[in-house]
């Protein structure tokens, strides 16, 4: 699949293994969003109010800073961006990623993980963000998902 791209956050693992399994089901490329100060796992423990992971998704206005950044955004015109729920939202970290870039015509597909949440108004709040983009209805890729499974998908969403 020509000029997409898997680009994701992971603070467990979790998120990594199901972008991985796409960028190959669809033969994109890869790319990790990394934060420029690692997730420790008190960081992510929201039951906390005072942890790291609970400030900053109680702050709309909070951008995480990222590490590194995707080369030649501009030949992408699909990328899909995956993250772990946090507060039936995605990561602010996800935030800055969208608004690092210009999104506009391009289409953004969102995946998350999650123990038990589903994608709530992530894609809305994406949306809002990637001003000019279109978002495609997301997924959540929990668990084992086969090549031809995630091939069916962005085939159903006209990728």
């Amino acid at each position: 699949m020509a000029s997409t791209l898997v680009a994701y956050f992971s603070a467990s693992g979790t998120t990594a293994k199901a972008a991985r399994a796409l960028a190959d089901a669809l033969d994109a490329d890869l790319f990790e969003i990394q934060p420029e100060q690692p997730y420790s796992s008190a960081d992510l423990n929201w039951n906390n109010a005072s942890s790291r992971s609970s400030l900053e998704m109680n702050d709309d206005a909070c951008r995480p800073v990222i590490s590194n950044e995707v080369e030649n955004m501009e030949q992408y015109h699909t990328v899909f961006v995956g993250f772990p729920i946090w507060w039936y939202v995605e990561p602010r970290i996800i935030d800055t990623f969208l608004e690092a870039y210009n999104f506009e015509g391009k289409t953004i597909v969102p995946f998350a993980t999650s123990g038990g949440s589903g994608l709530g108004k992530a894609p809305q709040r994406m949306g809002e963000i990637a001003k000019g983009s279109i978002v495609k209805p997301g997924k959540m890729l929990n668990g084992h998902q086969s090549a031809q499974a995630l091939r069916l998908w962005a085939a159903d969403l006209g990728l």
